[in-house]
Order: C-alpha cells, then sequence, then structure tokens
C-alpha cells in the first residue's frame, strides 16, 4: 500500500483528493504548508508526491526540486491553474511524472498516480533484479579451489577491465556462459546490459537478422523495423556462443563490424554506430575449421585478442565436492525439501565418472536426484541408470583399450604382486611364495621370468637355511 503526499493551500481541494485517494486503498497524508511537507519526506517513506504550483511559502518547484535531490525515485505530480500550462511544461522538464490543471477531472488524475506508482515499481522491479543478476553471475559464483580454475580467475580479472575481444574455449557445459557474464559484472560496463545469443540455434537469415536488426519489408515477415544484438548491447556486453557454428556470409558481416564499430540492419542503408564489447565461445576447434576453410582467419584473430579455455570437470575433481554442494542446496531451496546427505559410496561413483556433459550434466543429476529422492540420503540407488551403465562402460573401454594384450596384463599384474608381497616379507622368499599361495620353486622361476631384482642378503640367508643340517 503506496504513501501519498498531498500539498495544496485550498482545503477543499485537499479534503476531497484525501477522500479520493484513501478509498483507492492508499496511505494518504495531506498537508497545506510546504515546509510541514518537506519534513514529512525527510520522515516518512512516501510513494508519490502531488502538489500545486502555486503555494505561499514556496513554490512547488523548489518542492520538487529537493524531491528531484534527495529522492529521486519519487514520481511527483504536479497541479497548476489553467492559465498556468506553461509552468506545468517547465515542470516536466525539470524532472516532474506528469501535470493535472484545475479543474481537474478525478478520474484521470486517478490513472496518473496510478501510472506513475506502476513505473516506480516496475524501475525498482528492474533494479533488484539487475542486483540479482549481479550476484548470480559474481566472480565469486564461478565455483572452484583446482588450479586450473584459478588460472581462469586470474584471467577474468586481468581482462575486465579492458574492452578486447575474448574468446572462450571448453567443452558444452563447462560455464563458458558464466565466465562472461564474471567478466561483465567486474568490467566498467556492468551497468548495461549483457546480452547472450547462440549463434548454433538460428539458421543463417535468422541470425543475421538477429544479430544486425532489419528494417521494415526486408523480407518475408518483416512487418516493422527491429533493432539486432548489437544495439541491444550498447554500452554492455555481447556475448555469441558457439560462434564456431556461424555461416560463412553472416562471419564476413561480423568481421566488418568488429573492424568498423558500425552495422547496417537487414534490408537497410544506414551505418548505425556501435559500443559493446564482444565476448564469444565455442566448443569447436576453430584452428581446424580454418583449415577445413569452414571459419574465416581475419575473424578468428580479431575475436581471439585474448582467450582461455574452461577446463572439463574430469579435469578438475577437486571441485566436484563444491559443485556437488551447491546444486544440492540450490536445488533443496527450489523445491523446498530438506539438504540432502551424499552416501561415500556415491561420491566415489561421481569422482570416477568421466562427466561428458560436464557442470550441466552434474547439475542435471542433482536436481533430478532432489526431485524424486524422499530419504535423507542419496545412495546409489538413487542415481539414474544411465549414469551407472555409463561408468561401467568407461571401466570396459578402459580395461579392453586399443592394442590391450591378455597375456602382458597378467604379467604385469603378476610383477606387481610379487613386488607387493616381497614388501610385506621383508624381502623372505618363502614368507613371499606362501603370501602369493605357490610354491617357493614356482616363485623363483617367476623371479627369473620377470628378471626382478633379488634380495641378495635375503636370498643367502635362505640358501644357508636350507643347507644347515638339522638339530
Amino acid at each position: 500500500m503506496e504513501k501519498l503526499l498531498i500539498i495544496d493551500d485550498e482545503k477543499s481541494i485537499l479534503d476531497l483528493l484525501s477522500v479520493v485517494f484513501k478509498k483507492e486503498g492508499y496511505w494518504v497524508r495531506a498537508t497545506l504548508s510546504a515546509k510541514k511537507a518537506l519534513e514529512l519526506l525527510t520522515k516518512e517513506e512516501v510513494g508519490l508526491v502531488l502538489t500545486d504550483i502555486k503555494l505561499p511559502e514556496m513554490s512547488g518547484f523548489e518542492i520538487l526540486k529537493q524531491v528531484r535531490e534527495s529522492k529521486p525515485d519519487i514520481p511527483v505530480i504536479m497541479i497548476t491553474a489553467y492559465g498556468n500550462v506553461k509552468q506545468a511544461v517547465e515542470a516536466l522538464k525539470a524532472g516532474a511524472f506528469d501535470y493535472v490543471v484545475k479543474p481537474f477531472d478525478v478520474e484521470e488524475l486517478k490513472i496518473i498516480v496510478a501510472n506513475a506508482l506502476e513505473k516506480k515499481r516496475l524501475q525498482e522491479e528492474n533494479i533488484l533484479l539487475r542486483k540479482e543478476l549481479t550476484e548470480k553471475y559474481s566472480f565469486e559464483t564461478v565455483i572452484g579451489k583446482s588450479k586450473k580454475i584459478k588460472h581462469v580467475y586470474s584471467l577474468i580479472e586481468k581482462v575486465a577491465g579492458t574492452d578486447s575481444t575474448v574468446l572462450i574455449t571448453g567443452e558444452s557445459g563447462t560455464g563458458k556462459e558464466l565466465a562472461a557474464r564474471a567478466i561483465h559484472s567486474l568490467s566498467p560496463r556492468k551497468e548495461s546490459q549483457f546480452v547472450s545469443l547462440n549463434c548454433g540455434a538460428l539458421p543463417e537469415n535468422l541470425l543475421e537478422s538477429e544479430l544486425f536488426g532489419h528494417v521494415e519489408g526486408a523480407f518475408t515477415g518483416a512487418v516493422a523495423d527491429k533493432k539486432g544484438m548489437f544495439e541491444v548491447a550498447q554500452r554492455g556486453t555481447l556475448f555469441l556462443d558457439e560462434v564456431g557454428e556461424m555461416a560463412p556470409w553472416t562471419q564476413v558481416k561480423l568481421l566488418r563490424t568488429l573492424q568498423d564499430k558500425k552495422i547496417r540492419r537487414v534490408g537497410g542503408t544506414k551505418e548505425i554506430a556501435i559500443d559493446a564489447r564482444i565476448i564469444s565461445a565455442t566448443n569447436q576447434d576453430l584452428k581446424k575449421k580454418i583449415e577445413e576453410g569452414k571459419f574465416r582467419e581475419d575473424l578468428f584473430y580479431r575475436l581471439n585478442v585474448i582467450s582461455f579455455e574452461m577446463p572439463p570437470l574430469r579435469e578438475r575433481k577437486e571441485d566436484l565436492a563444491l559443485f556437488v554442494n551447491h546444486f544440492l542446496k540450490k536445488y533443496s531451496t527450489e523445491i523446498g525439501k530438506s539438504l540432502k546427505r551424499i552416501a561415500p559410496d556415491v561420491m566415489k561413483t561421481f569422482e570416477s565418472y568421466m562427466w561428458p556433459g560436464n557442470i550441466r550434466e552434474l547439475e542435471n543429476v542433482i536436481e533430478r536426484i532432489v526431485a524424486i529422492e524422499e530419504r535423507e540420503t542419496i545412495t546409489k540407488d538413487s542415481l539414474p541408470d544411465e549414469l551407472l551403465t555409463a561408468r561401467k562402460k568407461e571401466e570396459t573401454d578402459l580395461l579392453f583399450q586399443k592394442n590391450f594384450c591378455l597375456t602382458s596384463f597378467l604379467d604385469e599384474a603378476a610383477q606387481s604382486y610379487i613386488k607387493q608381497a616381497r614388501l610385506l616379507s621383508g624381502g623372505n622368499l618363502k614368507k613371499t611364495a606362501s603370501l602369493l599361495g605357490i610354491s617357493y620353486r614356482n616363485l623363483r622361476y617367476l623371479i627369473d621370468k620377470y628378471k626382478l631384482k633379488p634380495d641378495q642378503k635375503a636370498d643367502e640367508k635362505e640358501v644357508e637355511a636350507d643347507q644347515k643340517p638339522p638339530a
């Protein structure tokens, strides 16, 4: 419920407006005194000010000026006599939301007040949303403590303050967009928009229109002029995801834009200056695509001024527990469930799994588990079948690699077991044979076969013991 502050030196108008807006559900503070009104503004939270321009103690312009200086988010509506419309227009230029002329239409005034408060609400929501996005995609939300991700942290901090183009490489699901947003949130452009466009999700003709915009009649369905993402991202950051999927003709236009800092809408003739920082990302090998003639080398060097790779999850296993706990907390809170515990064998399964989908795959697995699992502890029974099946396949693939030889595998295993048993027995071969479950003679045969370095002192003692006559 918003509070209105109404200021007018005519008591009849003050009483009328108080009754009208109280019936509309507003809190109303009404006063004949401009000075008292300014005192109320310093003490109370006010949603809107409705003031007459002509007041005995000071003008409505002075009230407007002080409101704009101390609380610029509060809309001010001016009331003026019929002959002072010129003054009301001046008030609009000075920052007033709108004005009404005496004698005013009460219903019209209600609409003006409602519109002013709705605009204020939307502005507040926009500020809150921007703050939430900044926090969500801030530097600290790029999770990890591994050496590789710390190197990424360092690069993000260094490049954020520049306007250089950045190319982020890495497999799908490694957090390339998150890194791009972190760069934006640390940059001087953070107050402007971060605009993201997936170049692989649109056909060539639509991608060109999305990037550069179009004019009315440029093609079938272009019923009005439309801004492209370069214009939307003015003074902000434009993130081009999967840039390696871009068609040749669009690559030419993008290169020209990066060189000239200007765009031309599809079907248009007018050049529009643009000011947007470009961050691109790809999971493809662009150098290989250049060799194949599928990506322009000159565009690559324009995009690749600064580059770094987001490491896959399998190469930063020390960060796995951090991600698991983060996603558990996130989805438990969103779904409204108590925080789950992970059984040790589940964590071992996570650690041994290769995570081909990287962080995105892990997040999806945790979200599914939290949504479905009713127990407090997450066990192997909670895991999706495809994860367990994939793990078994990985183990099999690792075992039967190319050029696999069973004889070599068994020989290596035998040598490893003999060495470990000899260590445990202190070099005593009879004890070693006993540990291995084979005869002493068989052990000596294997040692000779594998040319294992003998323990001379232990062997000499055993020979002496064998040759010593019984007591």
